[in-house]
């Protein structure tokens, strides 16, 4: 049984600076834990609802002898980042990072200042559909283990190799002295229906209110955009790059 001081504890994963002082994170929901489970992620702990969905899992995974505990709704509560909980959370260990190598990469996508957990999630999600298994974030994008991030992925962020970059744009421009074309999607940019390229690509996406930075643009050899033909002003980021992936992975 749990005691209150490891309620507390565990609970403060859910803020991003325990999360990246203890660097462990909080997977919630049946399919999610599963994901999790099934990948190279180690699981320090699964806690749950006595009655709940879920009790076939924790049967399971009590024969695996993975650590399983039961607690009241009023401690699980404390630990759920959603409204409607499904009754089991599981307690994860951060992987480690490891060098920002994708050398043998066609298309690698990469997200500068985009902020929203939504739209990285489910950039991440959209990547993972569409077969691209590396992808870089700058510092000032939403941390990929927000517990927001990992629900919009769908698990994707489990199967995918996510690099959170601090020196951004030196990366970038090593990648660039590595053969890469950098590729930035923007408003300004040419068609990409008419884009062409026999070079590796590093598409890079950017914080959909203020547009890719002066740092990122001196950067590019080229950029992209999706032709409108409505009145819209813009494309939601992680709605730009379903198009975006479509097309250069076709």
């Amino acid at each position: 049984m749990l005691t209150k001081n490891q309620i507390k504890y565990y609970s403060t994963l859910l803020n991003k600076k325990f999360r990246q002082q203890e660097k462990k994170f909080i997977v919630e929901g049946i399919k999610l834990i599963a994901e999790a489970l099934d990948s190279n992620y180690s699981c320090e702990i699964i806690i749950a609802l006595k009655e709940s969905s879920a009790e076939n899992l924790i049967k399971q995974l009590n024969r695996k002898k993975i650590n399983t505990e039961i607690v009241k709704p009023a401690d699980f509560e404390k630990l759920c980042d959603t409204k409607n909980p499904q009754g089991i959370i599981g307690v994860f260990n951060f992987k480690q990072q490891s060098t920002v190598d994708f050398e043998h990469e066609k298309l690698v996508v990469s997200l500068e200042n985009i902020s929203d957990p939504g739209n990285v999630g489910t950039i991440i999600r959209n990547c993972d559909w569409f077969g691209v298994k590396n992808i870089l974030l700058s510092s000032d994008c939403a941390e990929v283990y927000n517990p927001k991030v990992i629900r919009a992925s769908a698990g994707s962020v489990f199967h995918l190799n996510i690099f959170e970059e601090k020196d951004f744009y030196n990366v970038l421009n090593g990648k660039k002295k590595n053969g890469f074309t950098i590729l930035c999607a923007d408003l300004n940019g040419e068609n990409l229906y008419a884009f062409t390229s026999n070079q590796k690509i590093i598409l890079v996406l950017a914080n959909e209110a203020n547009g890719p930075t002066k740092n990122l643009l001196d950067i590019c050899d080229s950029r992209i955009t999706i032709p409108r033909k409505g009145k819209a002003e813009s494309l939601n980021v992680a709605s730009a790059s379903a198009v975006l992936l479509s097309e250069l992975t076709k």
